[in-house]
């Protein structure tokens, strides 16, 4: 919500953002001009059927694609503004990113896993190894520094993704279908762990999920259909 007499801009806004891949007849409008504002602190899910924009939108969100017309701004700064180099560097300082399918190396052990973001900012070894057990032991696996992920459940691998996500302390989670590969009682644990990041750190998350229930857990569900905002619905963290 906006607060009254607020001078700071929204974490993030979209206005009339569209995107279209190819040209002609053969043009395919995956966004066809969406308005979406999340403030910082929120926990947005994101839902819709498949070819809806969801999955669109959130790599523009993430800066690993950029919109055909219309405006994404964070915190104020126009992202279509910005070069490549710079939208890596957005990307690298602000954004975390959490992945159905985890995307751990699979020889290396779940510290070394962590660190990974840090090997790309130069970081001192000193320092990546225990900003990464701090990322760890935050995502309860103090204990399993050295294991593999062929050693570790999917719940386990998947709280490793996330303290690799956490180790650059984000302003901003992005996860697309982070329960998508575990049970019930996984998706719960996951749920709950996101949850409390939210509420004890203030990480911005926006969730892409098919789940009703999962999307329960944000503070509200925007949902997508034929490239624009279908409705947005409040969820349990909300209320």
């Amino acid at each position: 919500m906006t607060a009254v007499g607020r001078t700071d801009p929204p974490l993030i806004e979209l206005v009339q953002v569209t995107k279209v891949y190819g040209s002609g007849a053969a043009a395919m409008h995956a966004l066809r001009g969406i308005d979406i504002t999340i403030e910082q602190g929120e926990f947005v899910a994101v839902m819709g059927p498949s070819g809806s924009g969801k999955s669109t939108t959130m790599n523009i969100l993430g800066c690993l694609d950029t919109p055909t017309s219309g405006s994404y701004r964070f915190r104020g700064a126009e992202v279509g503004h910005l070069t490549r180099d710079e939208r890596a560097l957005l990307r690298r300082q602000y954004l975390g990113f959490v992945f159905q399918g985890y995307n751990l190396l699979s020889r290396t052990s779940a510290i070394e896993n962590v660190e990974l973001p840090l090997i790309y900012r130069r970081e001192p070894a000193s320092e990546r190894h225990e900003r990464a057990r701090q990322a760890l032991k935050a995502v309860g696996l103090i204990g399993w520094e050295t294991h593999t992920p062929a050693e570790l459940s999917g719940g386990q691998q998947q709280r490793v993704a996330i303290a690799r996500a956490l180790v650059t302390e984000p302003a901003v989670l992005l996860a697309d279908e982070p329960t998508g590969n575990l049970d019930s009682a996984r998706s719960r644990e996951i749920m709950d762990l996101l949850t409390d990041l939210n509420r004890t750190r203030g990480i911005t998350i926006i969730m892409i999920t098919h789940e009703p229930d999962m999307a329960e857990y944000a503070n509200r569900s925007i949902h997508f259909l034929d490239g624009l905002v279908e409705s947005t619905v409040p969820g349990d963290g909300g209320r």
